[in-house]
């Protein structure tokens, strides 16, 4: 594609694999070698990559929402033309709607994916569960529709890492557990669901130290940061984990009785 907007984009037509990455930027990779999209088309492209089969009037209504409905269909006909005129366009339209083309394969669609075969509890690599998602939507873009998306796509993986530290927690697989808990937790440091797993783990392990070791740093960061404690059901992780050696130094019996202090003799002067 041309770097010029105003130049028709010209790209060799062929059946080679397109991929397009939306999380960490934009990029359009044809047979991995990157094409050039001017923004206004970047946008477009995005836009019908996250929404599938999207009706033309829905995709303008985002692209375009401060413009009548009809100057923005008129917006939308212009960038699909343009992009029909490169041979490798990934654009399919099918009536009213507009769709990428079967041999494009977008990274959101292997993130929601993942995240899915975590859910149905199926065993995906677990490096590839761990990457996945690992960069914000469109950095850089703040249109609604971005917006939305990539808190969308931010929440359904930082559920898929505790959903994936879970599965590894109750198999007694901790070591994988905390892997997937720790990513979590560097993704919002602030979440205590992460946290709350973490010292979970260290506690199925029979780490105790580690496991208290984890809740305060938890609760000073979130004093500092918020000005709020803990919820009631991670302060009970370890309130159950500590009672019974509460209740046992309670019931311990008293030390044998100090005798009388011995003191050294006055010497003899």
């Amino acid at each position: 594609m041309a770097a010029d907007p105003s130049t028709p984009i010209t790209v060799c037509r062929s059946d080679a694999e397109i991929s397009l990455h939306l999380l960490g930027g934009f990029r359009l990779l044809h047979a991995d070698a990157p094409v050039v999209v001017p923004r206004g088309l970047q946008r477009v492209i995005a836009l019908i990559g996250l929404r599938p089969g999207a009706t033309r009037s829905h995709l303008a209504g985002l692209l375009w929402p401060d413009a009548p409905e009809e100057r923005a269909l008129s917006s939308l006909r212009t960038a699909l033309w343009r992009l029909r005129q490169d041979p490798c366009c990934p654009i399919v339209t099918s009536g009213d709607t507009v769709c990428l083309a079967p041999v494009v394969h977008v990274d959101v669609d292997a993130l929601v994916g993942t995240a899915a075969r975590v859910r149905d509890g199926d065993d995906p690599c677990a490096a590839a569960a761990l990457a996945a998602g690992r960069h914000d939507l469109l950095p850089g873009w703040y249109d609604d529709w971005v917006l939305a998306d990539r808190e969308r796509l931010r929440q359904l993986r930082l559920h898929m890492l505790e959903e994936l530290a879970g599965q590894h927690l109750s198999a007694g697989r901790h070591g994988a557990a905390l892997e997937a808990a720790l990513e979590a937790m560097a993704a919002e440091p602030l979440r205590e669901t992460p946290h709350r797993l973490v010292v979970r783990i260290h506690l199925a392990e029979g780490n105790a130290f580690e496991a208290v070791h984890a809740f305060y740093v938890y609760r000073d960061l979130l004093l500092r940061e918020l000005r709020l404690e803990p919820s009631a059901a991670m302060t009970a992780l370890l309130d159950d984990t500590l009672a019974p050696i509460r209740e046992a130094t309670r019931e311990a019996p008293p030390g044998p009785p100090r005798g009388p202090s011995t003191r050294l003799a006055p010497r003899a002067r």
